[in-house]
């Protein structure tokens, strides 16, 4: 974040649609979400780029970044292979006009099919316990798969303790329906 501001205009955006979505850097996009992140502050850039594609984008305003996302291939090793990409997270700040999240999840997916044209679908698992999915039924999501143990830990795949163990649901959208 710039310590002046650029001076292209008003203190703060009041409409998400003056939010411009654009590529940044992994590193940066996992510095917004620590800040922003409301139950899942934690990424480790290497788990984000060990298996491309990943992408990073912000949504932002006179060069302030109000919004942070990061995707990469599913977590999820029966889901490889099927060129899928998985929103590992989104993250917004407080101050973000309303929509932000949802019409970010709309510009992302037109970057990724310009982007990443092998992609046929994207995924997203969303927090039961302190989301509704809201954001993901106004983007044109759907609901699919409800994973009720909240633990990721397998026999055969040691993971590192779980930011949340609340039940999660798996949004789809697909981009070539």
């Amino acid at each position: 974040m710039p310590l002046f501001r650029s001076g292209l205009g008003g203190a703060t955006p009041t409409s998400a649609l003056q939010l411009r979505v654009v590529h940044v850097d992994v590193h940066r996009a996992i510095e917004l979400n620590a800040l922003w992140h409301s139950r899942l502050p934690i990424v480790d850039w290497s788990n984000v780029v060990r298996s491309p594609p990943y992408v990073c984008f912000t949504a932002e305003y006179n060069e302030i970044a109000y919004a942070s996302a990061i995707w990469s291939a599913p977590c999820a090793r029966l889901l490889n292979g099927r060129n899928w990409l998985e929103l590992r997270r989104l993250a917004i700040a407080p101050d973000a006009p309303r929509n932000t999240a949802t019409r970010m999840l709309r510009v992302m997916r037109v970057l990724i099919v310009r982007a990443l044209p092998q992609i046929v679908n994207l995924i997203s698992y969303q927090d039961t316990e302190v989301h509704t999915g809201t954001i993901y039924r106004a983007a044109g999501w759907k609901e699919t798969v409800a994973n009720q143990s909240g633990d990721w830990q397998r026999p055969n795949r040691h993971r590192n303790a779980a930011q949340s163990l609340s039940p999660k649901m798996r949004w789809e959208y697909s981009l070539h329906p």
